[in-house]
């Protein structure tokens, strides 16, 4: 579980965070004024319109973009550019296809330098658990598209990061294999209990995974609703087809249907 005490130090802290960019004839203002904070061991889902900012609050806690105004804090201090301690999983899974599936787990330690032995044990033990023992030497093009999912999964995952990144990594995938990634991804994250920042568009995802749920306005993105996930961990697939889960997952379509009739009004 999460640990929420107020004297626990947040993964990462939003303060007052907004970002324009320079674009022409018009500055373009995606992200206006937002504050939240992830608590250890605590899985946030961000959910909002398409094009309200989503990726660009995800690319901020990255350290991938510098906010315009406010500032972000990692582990209680200042978050200045890229931190190593920071996976990051993309909409593509972004594979070396010249590499085989291990090499590709490993590539982060080799950008780093750091000897594969070092990490080899934890990348197999996370191919394992991902459902991929056998395909270590497979290529990328030899795996379907949630296979190379789960492997980018385990990339984000080889250095044992304690903020784990994701943005939108099942959107290209087809509904059957996009659920099966979200089971993966839920028994993962119920063993490994990392801190996680999930942003995407699918509500089910979002309630099924997260212990918190922030809905995004349109942009510039501000935050419209906060929700805390009532289900305990651990969580069975089986919840999705709960009337509690159904209720839930009908006041978040409706609060962002609102917020989408409230830009065109």
């Amino acid at each position: 579980m999460p640990d929420a005490s107020p004297l626990a130090v947040e993964a990462i802290r939003f303060h007052e965070v907004g970002k324009t960019f320079p674009t022409k004839p018009v500055p373009l203002r995606a992200v206006e004024r937002v504050s939240f904070g992830v608590a250890r061991g605590e899985l946030l889902a961000i959910l909002g319109p398409s094009g309200c900012g989503k990726s660009t609050l995800l690319m901020m806690a990255a350290g991938l973009e510098e906010p315009t105004e406010g500032r972000l804090e990692r582990g209680g201090m200042p978050l200045v550019g890229p931190h190593r301690q920071t996976g990051v999983m993309f909409q593509d899974a972004t594979l070396l296809p010249w590499l085989s599936v291990l090499d590709n787990v490993l590539f982060p330690a080799t950008i780093r330098r750091i000897p594969h032995a070092k990490v080899v044990d934890r990348a197999m033990e996370l191919l394992r658990t991902v459902g991929l023992k056998g395909f270590e030497r497979a290529r990328p093009h030899e795996l379907s598209g949630g296979m190379r999912q789960r492997a980018a999964i385990c990339r984000a995952l080889v250095l044992d990061p304690d903020l784990l990144l994701m943005d939108e990594p099942f959107s290209a995938l087809d509904a059957i294999t996009r659920d099966e990634m979200g089971d993966v991804l839920l028994d993962l994250w119920q063993h490994t209990h990392k801190s996680a920042i999930f942003v995407t568009h699918s509500i089910r995802e979002a309630v099924l995974l997260a212990d918190r749920v922030l809905v995004m306005s349109r942009r510039p993105a501000t935050v419209a609703e906060e929700l805390v996930v009532p289900f305990p961990r651990p969580r069975d697939p089986r919840l999705a087809d709960t009337p509690e889960f159904t209720a839930i997952t009908a006041h978040l379509r409706g609060v962002i249907a609102a917020g989408m009739q409230g830009e065109m009004a």
